[in-house]
């Protein structure tokens, strides 16, 4: 796997997101707050997107850092994310 980078910039997410077609989202009926997910492509069922206001109010209040990749070890571009605690 390629090496991963992780980030709480606001800018650097949004953008990493935008780049890939993602939208901000959270799980449908969730505690409050809210579980924080990106949705590529067709929107999942399970998701319900939110503005990226909310998105980062969430993400703030619970102390979260974005874990993600640019590229896969192949080199193609990487999907992958996580949402962890920050250090």
């Amino acid at each position: 796997m390629s090496a991963s980078q992780t980030t709480t910039e606001h800018d650097k997410i949004r953008n990493w997101v935008k780049a890939r077609n993602g939208r901000p989202a959270r799980v449908k009926g969730a505690k409050k707050g809210g579980i924080l997910r990106i949705d590529f492509g067709k929107p999942e069922e399970s998701l319900e997107e939110i503005s990226w206001e909310e998105f980062f109010r969430i993400f703030d209040e619970n102390k979260l850092a974005f874990l993600y990749q640019e590229k896969t070890e192949s080199g193609d571009t990487s999907w992958f994310t996580k949402f962890v605690s920050r250090h």
